[in-house]
């Protein structure tokens, strides 16, 4: 007894549960031709009509032999004729068949890749926390493109080996039923082998594709880290490990090489048989004057005729299987529902000036994984800065994370103005929160496009001054093209602190309720960061803010300080306050942090003014 598994849409299933999990799928990928019904039926119409016009070509050439025997010349202009009119009918119908079915097969590309976009644009970032992105690149380029192969062409493909075989069936009856029986004995041969040949190949394929997919996640990994590469010399163990990544396509391949190379021959082989007693029989039947040399050379065109139908079968329902393995890969995408949602018609953000509140958050990142956060109450007034301070692994970007809705707490809930994150439209939260990180993401676009991402209606005089405010301007402008200039891709071509003060300015463009700032400071030099801070300060006067300090001395901005231990308030209060009653912050401050960094809200302000 075969065991059973577990399919990807968690239902299990033994052999006819995968048969018929694969018919689902199949039949899902055919739902893709809805929107193009017309196009599928035209295409067929136009396929069978060039099938006639083939079926009829080798009956029109008998007729002109038995005249070319019979010495009637007067038949072989007609007869002539009427073939070429058949040939160019048959050449006009297949253009216009491949035409159609092109449309077709590129709309439904079309459609697939942005519905596929869309998803991935739906899904909650922890998703993409457990993928890897050659992965999800592989699905929606390679499977993709299997798809819609089939869909576009493999399926007219079987539709026009199947009619071309019964037609020229047809055909061969109505000449000599006898000699047709003969010659179509090896078809359920061919049917047969084609089936066992399909049944082995589908697992296969769908392995191939992994393992593509694997492949593509290694290339876009390299790729992406070319500079850590290059920096550490390894480009030799990246190279073994690329190989070893195309073995695993090659060895898997092989497996599928071997199942081609053993059916694939033997389906062109079985019609061979039929045609060997065709002549065999048939040509006896010709020398007895029981069959016409017309009727013969007829008959025998359309048992060729036979032999490409046959692999071209067999081709198409690889392609099918192909098709319905990716289809698998994409519906498991397709079907994965998002997990951070909002209510149907949650109302947006009500306004407010950005007071925050944790009560008993908890978090964990996955199921029974050690929480990043643990029973976390937290109240902030609107408008005060406050610094998250503690040992890498506390809980600070976690906490920030939280606050934008990028992730939802495991317990607890997080209250922005007095709405729970989770009754409200997650869009407006995202507008209502701008978060600068250490590693800030450029698009390969230009600077300006860059700062105003989050407020495309912005005005160059509105970009110029977030840049300024950011102490960009003055880089910006000294670029070749100034704020046209096109940054590469993920703002490599500018420096790490460049990218920072772009993505400083971006967030201050946006002018958020609440602004977090996840060691945004940390790759400027010092006089930079000093003139950054000051310009902060400007920004962050009646905004709700939160820092998160690696540079330490990037909190002396916070009116007040948080201090996380272990996913835990440890304490929280001014940097006086602290400095009496917590050993860890003291630590922190011991290691790195002189008191004469922090000033008071009044002297902040004095500094400001004075800008």
């Amino acid at each position: 007894m075969r065991a059973a598994v577990a399919h990807p849409r968690g239902r299990w299933y033994g052999h006819t549960g995968t048969i018929l999990y694969e018919v689902s799928t199949f039949t899902r990928l055919l739902g893709f031709l809805r929107p193009y019904r017309r196009g599928v039926i035209w295409s067929g119409v136009l396929a069978a009509a060039a099938i006639m016009a083939t079926v009829a070509i080798p009956y029109i050439s008998g007729v002109a032999i038995d005249a070319i025997h019979d010495h009637r010349r007067g038949r072989l202009l007609e007869l002539g004729l009427l073939i070429a009119g058949a040939g160019v009918v048959r050449l006009a119908l297949s253009a216009g068949r491949r035409l159609v079915a092109g449309r077709v097969s590129l709309g439904v590309e079309y459609d697939l890749r942005n519905r596929l976009f869309r998803q991935l644009q739906s899904l909650e970032l922890a998703f993409f926390d457990h993928q890897q992105t050659g992965q999800l690149m592989s699905r929606v380029t390679v499977d993709l493109q299997a798809i819609r192969f089939f869909l576009g062409y493999g399926l007219v493909f079987i539709v026009q080996s199947a009619l071309s075989i019964a037609l020229a069936a047809v055909a061969m009856f109505a000449i000599e039923p006898g000699l047709a029986a003969i010659a179509l004995i090896p078809v359920p041969f061919v049917v047969y082998v084609t089936n066992r040949y399909s049944r082995l190949a589908r697992p296969a394929l769908q392995e191939v594709q992994q393992r593509i997919g694997e492949l593509t996640a290694d290339t876009e990994e390299n790729i992406s880290g070319v500079r850590v590469v290059k920096a550490f010399a390894r480009e030799a163990h990246q190279r073994a490990r690329f190989e070893r990544s195309v073995a695993r396509v090659f060895d898997q391949s092989m497996v599928e090489a071997r199942l081609q190379a053993r059916y694939n021959p033997l389906i062109g082989f079985l019609p061979q048989i039929g045609l060997a007693a065709i002549l065999l029989v048939g040509g006896h039947d010709v020398i007895d004057h029981q069959l016409s040399i017309g009727q013969f050379t007829a008959f025998y065109t359309y048992l060729l005729m036979l032999l490409s139908p046959m692999r071209t079968l067999g081709v198409s329902l690889g392609m099918a299987q192909r098709a319905t393995a990716s289809g698998v890969r994409v519906f498991q995408l397709l079907d994965r529902e998002p997990r951070l949602t909002a209510p149907a018609g949650a109302p947006p953000l009500p306004t407010g000036n950005g007071q925050v509140r944790f009560e008993g958050v908890t978090m964990r990142y996955a199921p029974g994984a050690p929480p990043a956060l643990h029973d976390v109450d937290l109240e902030v007034p609107a408008g005060r800065t406050v610094a998250l301070v503690g040992a890498t692994g506390s809980g600070k970007t976690t906490l920030a994370a939280l606050l934008a809705r990028l992730y939802d707490p495991t317990d607890g809930r997080v209250v922005i103005d007095g709405a729970d994150l989770r009754e409200v439209d997650v869009g407006s939260v995202r507008s209502a929160v701008a978060i600068t990180s250490d590693d800030p993401f450029l698009f390969s676009t230009t600077v300006a496009e860059n700062i105003a991402y989050a407020c495309p209606e912005a005005t160059r005089a509105q970009i110029q001054d977030a840049a300024r405010r950011a102490q960009a301007h003055e880089f910006i402008e000294s670029l070749p093209d100034g704020y046209d200039t096109r940054v590469g891709e993920r703002g490599l071509t500018v420096s790490g602190g460049q990218r920072q003060r772009i993505a400083i300015a971006r967030s201050i463009l946006a002018d958020p309720r609440i602004l977090i700032l996840d060691d945004a400071t940390s790759s400027v030099d010092a006089t930079t960061e000093r003139a950054i801070k000051l310009a902060l300060a400007e920004v962050m006067a009646g905004r709700t803010t939160f820092i998160i300090a690696h540079r330490l001395s990037t909190i002396a901005l916070a009116d007040e300080i948080v201090v996380l231990e272990d996913g835990r308030v440890g304490d929280y209060g001014t940097h006086a306050q602290l400095l009496k009653r917590s050993p860890l912050y003291r630590e922190i401050v011991e290691k790195g942090l002189p008191d004469s960094v922090f000033l008071t809200r009044k002297q902040r302000e004095q500094q400001v003014a004075g800008l």
